[in-house]
């Protein structure tokens, strides 16, 4: 994990576009992807994505708010200036690209899959021809994914992670297409039911989210 570089390449944006020193960094973030973004037992907001947070906003001097913020409108949120920052394990792409900026990449990650423990699944080269039932989170770079190279499958499009796991785990979906560290996380919840298959199907960057300009 490389954030300081990212971090400090933010700080010194927001300290030249900041319209007063006292300005709250308002940083947005989905509070569902442990360790990075979460809710401890007290219900605050934890995980390494807070502490990058806290940390670049003492670095700043300025007062921090976090935003729990559902996936398939955070990106809308900063476009609209309803955040400063998406600080939450945001995969950098070129279609991404096109609406915000991002810092420095600061963890490198890759996209695979969790599947039925009894499937014959091997890797994503079987799913086209697998009459598989795919399932993926609403906004994610696994839903870009499969609706771009897995014409004819059935998707299941839903909102929250563990729901897509829990559809995979009770045999209604045969595939949840997602991140390696979730996937292996999701796996250990549901050993007795599930397979992990943890080669990537490519690799990607997160980045920190940045309004355009």
């Amino acid at each position: 994990m490389k954030g300081l570089p990212a971090l400090l390449a933010v700080a010194a944006c927001l300290t030249a576009c900041a319209p007063t020193d006292d300005h709250t960094l308002v940083v947005g973030m989905e509070m569902q992807y442990p360790p990075f973004e979460m809710r401890g037992p007290d219900n605050r907001p934890d995980g390494i994505s807070v502490r990058m947070a806290e940390d670049l906003a003492a670095h700043l001097g300025r007062p921090l708010r976090l935003e729990d913020v559902a996936w398939d409108g955070i990106i809308p949120a900063l476009q609209s200036g309803k955040i400063d920052l998406i600080i939450s394990s945001l995969t950098r792409t070129d279609e991404r690209a096109k609406t915000i900026d991002f810092s420095d990449d600061y963890v490198t990650n890759g996209l695979c899959m969790l599947v039925r423990k009894d499937s014959p699944i091997q890797s994503a080269d079987d799913l086209p021809e697998s009459n598989a039932k795919v399932a993926v989170k609403l906004g994610t770079t696994g839903h870009t994914w499969a609706t771009e190279h897995l014409e004819g499958v059935e998707l299941i499009v839903l909102d929250e992670a563990g729901t897509c796991a829990l559809e995979v785990s009770q045999g209604k979906a045969d595939v949840f297409i997602y991140d390696q560290i979730s996937v292996y996380q999701l796996w250990k919840r549901h050993e007795q039911t599930t397979r992990a298959i943890l080669k990537p199907i490519r690799e990607e960057t997160w980045a920190i989210g940045i309004q355009k300009g």
